[in-house]
């Protein structure tokens, strides 16, 4: 490639953001922002129970071999999963490479289409810019040496936050689970508890939720089917007295784990945010090194929105890790690039369901594979 040509691709890259096209996706992504902040506290989410989707566990050696197979099934299942965003984006970029010559009409499409899949502008730019470098670096005239260079890039994104929660020899080992609302806080945690029962650890719930309407009774009752015990007190309730009896609880009956549901809050409302900070406060008061694990909870419908929750959250908080829900149900799973990107927090599961075998740890080649597929 020539030097020319090499100028005129870095020239396109620094002016593409001034572009009409850039700036439209900003003030929708800003519009989507807007309404958001707008919902009111008070929001609540779906309570739906389903009591076929709610596995009841067991002592039984079926147990092992349950979790080898759900473990085997996850991929195909996380295949059929993410067909929307495969769809919207695999599919779309794929096209991009096809029988095209490497030039700024490749590039300006591309771009356009990771955007259109929530990427993100900055995550959007790193990773072309990264490919024109690879092309200027390599010489590269073949398009489709180029869209295997891409996916290899978008992998090593997603493996720096591959990092499965390793539950540590703490006793309990207890984990935070915040976020804002209609995220799937509450039915997240049952997952959890039943995917660690089935590991043969100890679990205790602290029902935190108590502001949300049948937010306590909604847990009580996902924990119930699987016999895994419950703190909580009455609605309306201070969160932190919960937290504090639970922990109490935990310490003195040696719970493996000990998994609180929080109350979901609005990320821009400070006096909430400051709620959580002393909910840490008097974790802290029984055992200086808890919590253990500050998971956020994800809804990848919401796109782009959730960078700004994202930050909020890690801000206060100092997050350890993040789960990624309802990626069966939307196009804008390109959001989880823009997430690892930018945060560089571990993404620890991803859900894809209501059952709680559709809650799997994160596997960033599997995650590539079931979208460039």
């Amino acid at each position: 490639m020539t030097d020319s040509k090499k100028n005129g691709f870095f020239s396109w890259l620094s002016s593409k953001i001034k572009k009409k096209k850039i700036t439209d996706v900003i003030q929708n992504n800003q519009e989507e922002k807007n309404s958001f902040n707008n919902k009111t506290e008070d929001t609540s989410e779906t309570i739906l129970i389903k009591k076929d989707n709610i596995e009841i566990l067991n002592n039984s050696s079926n147990n092992i071999e349950k979790r080898q197979n759900t473990k085997k099934n996850f991929f195909s299942r996380l295949k059929k999963s993410l067909k929307k965003t495969q769809k919207f984006l695999g599919e779309g970029i794929s096209h991009i490479f096809l029988s095209k010559k490497i030039d700024s009409v490749l590039f300006e499409e591309l771009e356009e289409k990771m955007l259109l899949a929530d990427i993100g502008i900055n995550t959007t730019n790193r990773i072309i810019s990264d490919l024109i470098k690879d092309v200027n670096r390599n010489d590269l005239k073949n398009s489709e040496k180029l869209y295997f260079l891409l996916k290899k890039n978008m992998y090593n994104i997603l493996k720096k936050v591959e990092v499965p929660l390793e539950i540590s020899n703490h006793t309990p080992f207890i984990i935070l689970v915040v976020g804002v609302n209609g995220t799937g806080k509450t039915t997240t945690v049952a997952k959890l508890a039943q995917k660690y029962k089935l590991e043969g650890k100890s679990i205790m719930l602290a029902a935190a939720d108590t502001f949300r309407a049948a937010g306590i009774e909604q847990l009580q009752v996902l924990a119930k089917l699987n016999k895994i015990p419950v703190v909580a007190q009455r609605s309306g309730s201070d969160p932190a007295a919960v937290i504090f009896d639970a922990v109490k609880s935990a310490k003195s009956k040696k719970i493996d784990v000990l998994i609180i549901d929080t109350a979901g809050r609005l990320h821009n409302k400070s006096h909430l945010m400051e709620e959580l900070k002393k909910i840490i406060r008097v974790i802290k008061k029984i055992d200086l090194s808890a919590p253990h694990e500050k998971i956020l909870i994800i809804d990848s419908c919401n796109g782009q929105n959730t960078i700004q929750q994202t930050e909020i959250f890690h801000k206060s908080l100092d997050l350890t890790g993040i789960i990624i829900t309802k990626l069966d149900g939307t196009a804008k799973g390109g959001v989880v690039f823009s997430l690892a990107d930018q945060f560089k927090i571990p993404i620890r599961y991803i859900g894809i369901g209501e059952k709680i075998q559709d809650l799997g740890v994160f596997n960033s080649q599997e995650f590539i594979e079931s979208i460039f597929t």
